[in-house]
């Protein structure tokens, strides 16, 4: 039967077709790529270019070569620091100011604690078991 050309399956040569693609059965990796590290100074005068330049982070990301989520990232840490003292809360307040708050703070925290008292006593007496002789039943 093979000498006559004929093939198995009905004509399907798989076989053949897999031989001859050898590419195919060959492993396909991807080549690494290799992490480029920058120092803390590029980070910086990077974060500088980007802020007085007036461009874009995508801009000035692409002009660098990285990414501007990265150069966003950076800016975190070597940015200047926001408005208004370390957490950038706004403007710094008077000692004034602060003693006025810290009162009123005060006062609700004595409300507050008033409230979650008597919630407690009204969950204690409703979780009580009835005493009386009904026992909680109405008939």
């Amino acid at each position: 039967m093979a000498a006559l050309g004929l093939r198995r399956n009905g004509g399907h040569g798989l076989r053949e077709t897999m031989k001859a693609k050898g590419p195919m059965n060959e492993s396909v990796t991807q080549p690494k790529r290799i992490r480029r590290k920058f120092d803390k100074a590029f980070k910086q005068r990077a974060v500088e270019l980007w802020l007085n330049s007036g461009r874009t982070a995508t801009e000035v990301a692409a002009e660098l070569g990285i990414k501007s989520q990265r150069l966003s990232a950076w800016k975190e840490c070597f940015g200047p620091p926001p408005p208004g003292g370390e957490g950038g809360g706004g403007p710094k307040r008077s000692a004034e100011q602060l003693e006025v708050e810290n009162t009123s703070l005060r006062r609700e925290i004595e409300y507050l604690r008033q409230q979650r008292d008597i919630l407690k006593k009204t969950l204690g007496i409703l979780s009580e078991t009835p005493t009386n002789g009904l026992n909680g039943s109405t008939r």
